[in-house]
């Protein structure tokens, strides 16, 4: 049984028990390598649920301050998020039942058309290692490894670190890897700077990013003030988005789960990872602390050791 079966399966069992009201997952997109979230209320309706390499979505962005009894079909990187967010309120856990899948990484459609030349893509099969990409004067075999996302070459956490059921064997988690990270910090201050203004310039702030996140959830987010205005409403400036961008960073310190969501929604392709990924790094070499791996383990903003480092007071 593949994992869209077993999905199947076990959905229409938790609706027909009356175990959940609804049942968040993904269904196939209107177009070739493309999926959409999906929710089920009836098991008729759980029979178009899908499992694939383009489920990139992270779903605890539609299981936060639900009422009703919820099933969410998870990877990795969402159920840390969903973990993050039980830790913060957000999600209560006895109301959720949490189908964890183990994810061996999404594909970027963008790649995959820059591969064919961005030639119109009719027809798509996945053939586990290799994607079978067609069209209209052309058949084209793509590795998978070799389109998927950023944050997916880079997860350590494959396996949903909590699940209530799992489709599938779980699969072997990557070493820490911050290349981008540790090449981005060799650069000079200068350097640096010249290289997050040529992202900022791109931002046409259209806080997609913000909405994709599962973190961000605040009802009044800073740039929408008005008094005090943090941020201009008119003309976009350079540093009116690094500011938005590096403030969000910030509330995400000791949060981020580095699904890569706020990068896959950014219309402009700024590398935003790059920024969440410094802050990852910086807060697990600081404070050994990683966002939603347990449901013991304190925030790390919201504990205190006399041995933190401090110097950042000097």
């Amino acid at each position: 049984m593949n994992k869209t079966e077993s999905i199947r399966e076990i959905a229409k069992k938790l609706l027909e028990e009356k175990k959940v009201d609804l049942v968040v997952g993904f269904a196939q997109g209107s177009l070739p390598l493309r999926s959409t979230p999906y929710f089920a209320r009836t098991p008729e309706e759980a029979d178009n649920l899908i499992w694939g390499a383009t489920c990139e979505n992270n779903l605890a962005n539609f299981v936060r301050k639900r009422s009703e009894k919820v099933a969410v079909i998870a990877k990795g990187c969402d159920v840390r998020a969903i973990v993050a967010l039980i830790k913060e309120g957000q999600i209560n856990r006895e109301n959720l039942t949490i189908v964890g899948v183990p994810c061996e990484g999404m594909v970027d459609r963008k790649q995959i058309c820059e591969a064919v030349g961005c030639k119109e893509i009719m027809e798509a099969t996945d053939n586990g290692a290799e994607l079978v990409v067609k069209g209209k004067d052309f058949e084209q075999t793509i590795a998978k490894a070799d389109v998927m996302f950023v944050s997916c070459k880079t997860c350590q956490h494959n396996n949903p670190v909590i699940f209530d059921e799992l489709v599938g064997e779980k699969v072997e988690a990557k070493e820490a890897n911050y290349a981008d990270v540790e090449a981005f910090e060799a650069l000079s201050a200068a350097e640096r700077n010249a290289f997050i203004a040529k992202e900022m310039e791109k931002c046409i702030r259209c806080y997609a990013c913000r909405q994709a996140c599962p973190m961000c959830y605040c009802t009044e987010c800073f740039v929408d003030c008005g008094a005090p205005a943090w941020i201009g409403k008119g003309a976009q400036k350079v540093d009116d988005n690094a500011l938005f961008q590096t403030v969000r960073v910030m509330h995400l310190a000791g949060r981020c789960v580095d699904c890569g969501a706020c990068e896959r929604a950014c219309p402009m392709g700024i590398k935003l990872s790059l920024l969440n990924r410094k802050m990852v790094k910086d807060v697990k070499e600081l404070f050994d602390a990683e966002a939603g791996v347990n449901l013991e383990d304190a925030p790390a903003l919201n504990t205190h050791k006399f041995e933190d480092k401090e110097d950042f007071m000097l």
